[in-house]
C-alpha cells in the first residue's frame, strides 16, 4: 500500500436543507441545519482512510473548537494528523451549505486559516511529501501553495492528483506536474474557456485534449449522473455511473477522487480504480454530509461488484 498525502483545505460545512434556493433578495425557511466536518483536502483525507488507506493529511485550522473538532473527526478516520497546523491569528475555515429537496447544493466558502497556509508549511513537512506514492492536491488553499505543493511531490516521484476546485485558470507549471487532473463539467468548462456546462462525451473528451495539450498528462472528467471519462491521449475510457437515489451530492467528487487514490495505492489496475471510485461516488450520494457520507471498501464493493458497474465500461 502506497501512502497518500493530502495536502489541502479544512472546513466546519454549516449545512442547511431547505424545500427549494432562494432567489435574489427573497428568504425562504430552512428545514434543518447541522454542523459537518468537510473541506475537499479533509474529505478526501477521511474518504481514503475509511476506505483503509494509509493516508496523511497536510493543511491548517485555527485555533478554535471548529479545527479541533476537525482534527479529531479525521484522526478517528483513521487519518495521520500530525502536519495539521494551527493558526493563532485567523478562524477555521467554514463552508455555508444549502441543500435543496432534489439533492442539489449551493455552496459558499469562508478560507479563513485555509487561506493563509502556504510555503512554510509546506517546508515543515517535505519529509512527508517525499515519502508519498500519491498526493491530492485541490483549490481550496492558496493557487502558491497547491504550485509548490505539486512540485514537491514530482521531484519526490509521487503521482500527482489535482481536483481543481473551485475553478480557476492554472500556470502551465502547474499543468505540466499533474499526473491527473479531475475536474467536474462546471469546471472542464472554466479551464478550456467554454460557457456550456452539460458536455456530450464527444465535447468532453474534447475539451481534455486541449487541457493535455497544455501539459496535463490525464484528464478525468467527473460528470455526475453520466459518469465518468478519463482521456489520455491514446484511449478514452468512461464508466458509467450507477443508478441512486441522491441524497446529498455535497463530497461525491471527493469521495470519487479519494477511492481512485486509494485503488491505485493499493496496486488495483486504473480501469478497476475507475470502477471503484465510480461505486464509491454512488455510495456517497446516499447520505447526507461531506465525510459522514464517505463509504468503506465493504460498503464501496458491495456495489462494484454488482453487473451494472461490471458491464457499462467503455
Amino acid at each position: 500500500m502506497k501512502r497518500i498525502v493530502v495536502i489541502g483545505s479544512l472546513n466546519a460545512d454549516l449545512v442547511i436543507r431547505l424545500q427549494r434556493f432562494p432567489g435574489p433578495g427573497e428568504t425562504v425557511a430552512g428545514r434543518d441545519f447541522k454542523v459537518f466536518c468537510g473541506g475537499k483536502g479533509a474529505n478526501q483525507a477521511c474518504g481514503a482512510a475509511r476506505l483503509g488507506g494509509e493516508v496523511s493529511m497536510i493543511g491548517q485550522v485555527g485555533n478554535d473548537a471548529h479545527g479541533d473538532l476537525l482534527i479529531e473527526n479525521l484522526a478517528a478516520a483513521g487519518v495521520d494528523v500530525a502536519h495539521i497546523f494551527r493558526a493563532a491569528d485567523v478562524s477555521t475555515g467554514v463552508a455555508a451549505i444549502t441543500i435543496d429537496a432534489a439533492g442539489e447544493n449551493q455552496i459558499v466558502v469562508v478560507p479563513g486559516a485555509n487561506g493563509s497556509f502556504g510555503e512554510e508549511q509546506l517546508q515543515r513537512s517535505r519529509d512527508l511529501i517525499a515519502s508519498a506514492g500519491i498526493v491530492l492536491l485541490q483549490l481550496e488553499i492558496p493557487l502558491q501553495t497547491v504550485r509548490i505543493a505539486a512540485r514537491l511531490a514530482k521531484a519526490a516521484g509521487a503521482l500527482v492528483m489535482l481536483d481543481p476546485a473551485p475553478a480557476q485558470p492554472l500556470p502551465e507549471e502547474l499543468l505540466g506536474s499533474v499526473d491527473y487532473l479531475t475536474p467536474n463539467e462546471s469546471e472542464l468548462g472554466i479551464l478550456t474557456g467554454t460557457a456550456a456546462e452539460n458536455f456530450s462525451r464527444a465535447v468532453a473528451a474534447q475539451k481534455a485534449g486541449e487541457l493535455r495539450k497544455r501539459g496535463v498528462r490525464k484528464v478525468l472528467v467527473k460528470m455526475g449522473s453520466q459518469g465518468a471519462l478519463l482521456v489520455d491521449g491514446q484511449q478514452e475510457t468512461f464508466w458509467r455511473a450507477l443508478p441512486v437515489s441522491a441524497v446529498d451530492t455535497t463530497a461525491a467528487g471527493d469521495a470519487f477522487n479519494a477511492a481512485f487514490a486509494y485503488a491505485l495505492a493499493s496496486g488495483q489496475s486504473e480501469l478497476d480504480a475507475g470502477r471503484f471510485a465510480t461505486a464509491a461516488a454512488a455510495y456517497s450520494v446516499t447520505r447526507a454530509g461531506a465525510q459522514p457520507s464517505m463509504p468503506t471498501r465493504a460498503e464501496v464493493e458491495s456495489l462494484s461488484a454488482t453487473p451494472q458497474i461490471r458491464r457499462e465500461v467503455e
